[in-house]
């Protein structure tokens, strides 16, 4: 093959990845632009808009209400009780309560622009939206209310109400899982059909990762007992990579933000801190509550390592957590320029730093995955280390 048809051979590529990532741009902003009114219209932020300048001016029609972008924003990278897919398509999701009198199972459709109460088995229920709250506790969530009989929101009640429902984030965290689980049973099943061959497929792909988790992060933080940690660090690793990528995909548009979800990220640093203290040795809780310091000094030592117990895991939790949002923040305020400016002049500029935002995303998909599985093996190294 001569120069010019390597040139044009690299020049077709170029196209074929730039004509993805504009299809993949488009997608993001006409699901940014819908309304989710088509299935389950429950969580359209533009329709509550609607309602409200309709309200006000009484002659308001439906599209013509002003950009809110802090509320769209918002709306996008908050949980959910429906999954939006694409353009006015959106997935009802199962709402699972249990309460005083027992388990009500039913599907969100039942509630229309929260502004309908659906009749259960022991209750009637109202789904009540952060973004109606202003800046309340609930912002960032959506909120299953009891309705009493005077048809006012009843917290008491509410309060005794467990939600145990198939929100947006857990069903996207559902499909990483099953992804996981396929991808994974696919390569250990390679390694037993081609023992002793050179890697094949998927196998050829996830193995050079495996080693870098384990020749990289484990072995040189952990020591000789990384062996018995691997499992958990890789599971780790990829759990937050799948995603973090998937949350990329555009069948994923402005939400399944998993790993932006501080509830997930709570439970991962949680379960970061458990194995870290159950498995620390005689020389790490010597260190702690022991240390080697002269005794006016103990008391205020022993309340440091202390609170370095938990905020090394808080750390983990804040970061992950923060650097995956504001990502989601950045693009959605990038394409969010041309709705607030109306006009297609912008949308050059728009396109060009969102489609620049995507790859950076990319790239802290990869690097947050690592930072918080080294982070990881660097504290149950320092646990499990034995004295010198």
């Amino acid at each position: 093959m001569d120069c010019n048809q390597v040139f044009v051979s690299k020049v077709k590529r170029l196209i074929v990845v730039f004509t993805l990532l504009i299809a993949f741009l488009s997608i993001k902003i006409d699901t940014f632009a819908q309304v989710d009114s088509a299935v389950v219209p429950v969580d359209s932020v533009v329709a509550e808009s609607a309602h409200a300048v309709s309200g006000e001016h009484g002659a308001a029609k439906h599209g013509e209400e002003k950009f809110e972008p802090t509320k769209v924003i918002m709306e996008h990278i908050a949980d959910s009780h429906v999954w939006h897919l694409w353009g006015h398509t959106s997935l009802p999701l199962p709402v699972i309560l249990y309460t005083a009198n027992g388990l009500e199972v039913f599907s969100s459709a039942h509630f229309h622009h929260g502004e309908e109460d659906y009749q259960g088995k022991y209750n009637k229920y109202r789904l009540v939206t952060g973004l109606k709250q202003s800046m309340s506790k609930d912002m960032f969530n959506k909120n299953i209310k009891v309705v009493g009989a005077d048809g006012q929101i009843d917290e008491n009640a509410s309060d005794t109400v467990i939600d145990f429902s198939i929100t947006k984030n857990i069903a996207a965290m559902f499909v990483a899982i099953l992804v996981i689980v396929i991808v994974f049973a696919a390569v250990a099943s390679a390694y037993k059909k081609r023992v002793g061959k050179a890697p094949k497929g998927l196998q050829s792909f996830f193995e050079p990762i495996i080693i870098f988790v384990r020749d990289d992060i484990a072995k040189p933080n952990i020591g000789h007992k990384y062996a018995k940690f691997m499992p958990y660090l890789l599971t780790t690793f990829f759990f937050i990579l799948f995603n973090n990528l998937l949350g990329l995909v555009p069948i994923f548009p402005g939400g399944a933000n998993v790993t932006g979800n501080i509830a997930l990220t709570f439970v991962m640093a949680l379960g970061t801190m458990l194995i870290v203290n159950l498995n620390g040795n005689k020389y790490y809780w010597k260190h702690i509550f022991l240390p080697d310091v002269p005794f006016w000094l103990w008391p205020l030592m022993v309340v440091v390592e202390v609170i370095g117990i938990i905020s090394k895991p808080f750390a983990l939790m804040v970061r992950l957590f923060a650097n995956i949002t504001a990502g989601h923040i950045i693009v959605l305020s990038l394409i969010s320029l041309i709705f607030i400016f109306e006009t297609l002049a912008i949308a050059p500029v728009s396109v060009a730093f969102v489609l620049f935002m995507d790859v950076l995303e990319l790239l802290v998909a990869f690097l947050q995955a690592f930072i918080f599985t080294l982070l990881t093996a660097l504290f149950i190294g320092m646990a499990v280390e034995e004295h010198h």
